[in-house]
């Protein structure tokens, strides 16, 4: 049988290999024809491995909600879990450095650095301390300020004496509202009490004026219920004399070393409406008391999310928040969601938040971003 055209070119070669080099090996291996391949096999290289850097910041009331950040080779936010454990996943090899952020505490210590090399990074640990500021004033003139004796109530109790220039302070405060009240034999003092609410920052300038008393003085007091409404509310007192002060555990208030005339009581509390919204009391000549008011909890909301089933096998889904449309998102689970719905309750009135959600493969490799919902909140 007759060689095919290309094979016999291919004999024509090997034979000239064999004349110029007179090796005959080369004539064997080129002799012959069996068919050619042409191309290269595509080849699909396996997706990069991934890993985690993981941690816990203790105790609970300063790890929950903590914002921790991660920057380096990636950044990323997220908020640690109720327990304060957080995890930062689908990351590649590369240095890295966490940092937790949370008003009113500061963090031990402040930032760590993990180098991730071919294995997840766990143990990335912190320790929350709680901020404590002061509260401050001047009670003037100096002959009813000096020696005068200052309570603190509300998240926390205390009393000091003014100095001789009427100066007073109180210091190791936690965040919270507090009640300020002087008092000083012989006298009265405008305002009678005056609340300091302390949110990540010293409180000064909390001042009143002392006044020889010339004639009798009388009170306004009341209670608010239940309990869980009335204690620690700041209740205000305006018309003939403006003042502040804060319920006590029980829900009551007073406001003492007031002239004759008409006043307002109005309460306020985080979470609560109350009725009547406020009322009038008028002083004339006795103490006036039974100026109660009822707190109901306000009307709380939430956003349920549910989303399809990935095509690929998953080891849970991921849920991010925002309050930008497509950008700035914040994972809110710190576990891996199992099902194909979420149910969040932490939103405030008044905004709108974007969602989206990932999957993740049993590698801790996530998926894409979804499409965005967004829910407005009443």
């Amino acid at each position: 049988m007759e060689e095919p055209a290309r094979c016999r070119n291919w004999g024509f070669r090997a034979r000239l290999a064999f004349l110029l080099t007179g090796m005959l090996a080369s004539m064997a291996v080129l002799w012959g024809c069996s068919g050619v391949v042409s191309g290269n096999p595509a080849i699909t290289p396996p997706p990069p491995q991934t890993y985690s850097i993981s941690g816990t910041v203790t105790p609970i009331a300063g790890g929950s909600g903590t914002t921790v950040m991660l920057t380096g080779a990636t950044s990323a936010t997220q908020s640690a879990d109720s327990s304060g454990n957080y995890t930062f996943t689908g990351l590649a090899s590369g240095a890295y450095t966490v940092t937790p952020n949370r008003a009113g505490y500061t963090f031990s210590p402040s930032s760590l650095a993990a180098t991730i090399n071919g294995a997840n990074v766990t143990g990335i640990n912190f320790a929350a301390t709680a901020q404590t500021f002061g509260i401050s004033g001047t009670i003037t003139p100096t002959s009813g300020g000096g020696g005068a004796t200052v309570a603190l109530s509300g998240a926390a109790s205390a009393s000091t004496i003014a100095d001789s220039s009427g100066r007073y302070s109180f210091s190791g405060l936690a965040n919270g509202m507090y009640a300020i009240t002087p008092n000083h034999t012989g006298y009265t003092f405008s305002p009678g009490t005056q609340a300091a609410t302390v949110n990540g920052a010293n409180v000064s300038g909390i001042n009143f004026s002392a006044t020889v008393q010339s004639g009798s003085t009388y009170s306004i007091s009341g209670t608010i219920s239940p309990t869980v409404g009335g204690n620690g509310a700041m209740v205000a007192l305006s018309g003939a004399a403006s003042s502040s002060t804060i319920a006590d555990g029980l829900g009551n208030y007073t406001f003492a070393a007031l002239a004759n005339g008409t006043y307002t009581v109005t309460p306020t509390n985080t979470g609560y409406t109350f009725s009547p919204v406020n009322q009038n009391a008028t002083v004339n000549g006795t103490n006036v008391t039974g100026v109660n008011f009822t707190a109901s909890p306000q009307v709380t909301h939430t956003v349920g999310l549910s989303w399809n089933a990935s095509a690929s096998v998953v080891a849970g889904y991921n849920v991010y928040r925002s309050t930008v449309s497509g950008q700035s998102y914040t994972r809110m689970n710190g576990s891996y969601v199992g099902g194909l719905s979420y149910l969040d309750s932490s939103v405030q009135n008044g905004l709108t938040y974007y969602y989206v959600t990932t999957a993740v493969d049993s590698s801790g490799i996530e998926s894409v971003y979804s499409n965005e919902v967004s829910a407005k909140i009443p």
